[in-house]
């Protein structure tokens, strides 16, 4: 197959989990003997056409600010990339067996399916979340424009991947039927993060090393970091642990203030947003749990690599978060509320044997198998048009 990857950041020039998707199954897909592009921002230096492990990377528009003074999103970079996208996709359009784009932001789909327009060639999607009345949260007095761009971009003629059965039927409510669209999860990579050295910040003076709570993050009021200073403080009150917070966000400033108020402060650390992926896995490493009562996950990769790092993982049980397809009986759901993730913690830290070791119930994320599935679904888009 030749297959051509749409996004306007390409990891590892850019750090998240939709670029570092592409890059995950595109190289494994290279090495198997496929042909593979990306169309994306240039954020690499050198020419506009390079090669990086494999990877042909084809610079769409040059680098630019992907975040608004808010922290959100910008709606302009987005427009920008997916105008430019339209002639630079389809003077090489008919090089390529597919297109895969990913969903967010939404304006490249719609120029990735103009320019297949006449062709055979399929355009496959990567839904990492659906976003619906979400968007007013997100945008304000803008958020029916995020909505109808989400509904458009759902309508549009195309062959669907979700990462989780949480966010498939939440697309539903859009247009696909559930039978059309492909559940492929997103992935990790075990042996980096079962190699990954223990940052110096976490050895302890008595000797022992690491937090024994953990978060990791985005700080956005989503995530329910206040419910965790709140259970994680009560449950301080019948041992010695300490809690470690790494990420930043909207949100950092009233939690640290939060924090300071805690009886038990002293234990809690902020470790800010860390530039090396290494060290947060690290720190993983070196947790005994790793808690996150978020209401509102796509997928929840951050579960997944806490689970093959051994962490104890404890996480909401919410129609909005697909937490449960990654944990399932490897840890603790419960009731997004300081009574709930309290008495996880008190299990989790007492060393409760759960019924499925975290670290086996990771093995069904490696990302060798999760390219098995999506080469699957390429094929099968191929074919079937």
């Amino acid at each position: 197959m030749d297959i051509a990857f749409v996004s306007n950041v390409v990891y590892p020039f850019v750090k998240g989990g939709a670029e570092k998707r592409v890059h995950e199954i595109g190289t494994r897909l290279v090495d198997r003997g496929h042909d593979v592009t990306v169309y994306g921002r240039q954020f690499w230096d050198g020419p506009t056409e390079t090669t990086y492990e494999g990877l042909t990377l084809r610079a769409v528009a040059p680098a630019a600010e992907l975040y608004e003074d808010e922290g959100r999103r910008s709606i302009t970079e987005a427009i920008d990339f997916a105008a430019r996208l339209i002639p630079k996709l389809r003077r090489r359009i008919a090089d390529h067996d597919l297109v895969v784009a990913s969903v967010f932001p939404y304006f490249p789909v719609l120029s990735s399916k103009l320019a297949s327009l006449g062709t055979d060639i399929p355009v496959v999607t990567t839904w990492h979340e659906v976003w619906q009345d979400y968007w007013n949260d997100y945008l304000g007095y803008l958020g029916p424009c995020g909505k109808l761009v989400e509904f458009l971009t759902a309508r549009t003629p195309q062959h669907p991947i979700a990462v989780s059965s949480v966010t498939a039927d939440r697309l539903t409510e859009l247009g696909p039927s559930r039978d059309e669209i492909e559940v492929v999860p997103n992935g990790i990579n075990i042996d980096q993060i079962q190699s990954a050295s223990v940052p110096e910040i976490a050895l302890r003076a008595d000797g022992g090393t690491g937090f024994d709570v953990l978060f990791a993050g985005r700080l956005i009021a989503d995530k329910r970091v206040d419910i965790l200073l709140d259970a994680f403080d009560r449950a301080a009150n019948h041992c010695d642990a300490t809690l470690g917070i790494i990420g930043d966000g909207p949100e950092a400033d009233r939690l640290q203030q939060k924090a300071q108020n805690l009886e038990h402060a002293d234990r809690v650390t902020f470790l800010g947003f860390l530039d090396e992926y290494e060290d947060v896995l690290g720190h993983m490493q070196a947790a005994d749990i790793f808690a996150s009562p978020s209401t509102r996950e796509g997928f929840g990769i951050t579960y997944a690599e806490a689970m093959a790092a051994g962490c104890t993982v404890i996480a909401a049980n919410h129609p909005e978060s697909a937490a449960s397809e990654v944990i399932g009986d490897a840890g603790y759901l419960v009731q997004p509320t300081v009574d709930g993730v309290t008495e996880a913690l008190h299990r989790a830290l007492a060393g409760e044997t759960l019924p499925v070791s975290p670290q086996e119930r990771a093995q069904k994320f490696d990302w060798d198998q999760i390219a098995d599935q999506a080469e699957s679904v390429y094929r099968q888009a191929i074919n079937t048009v």
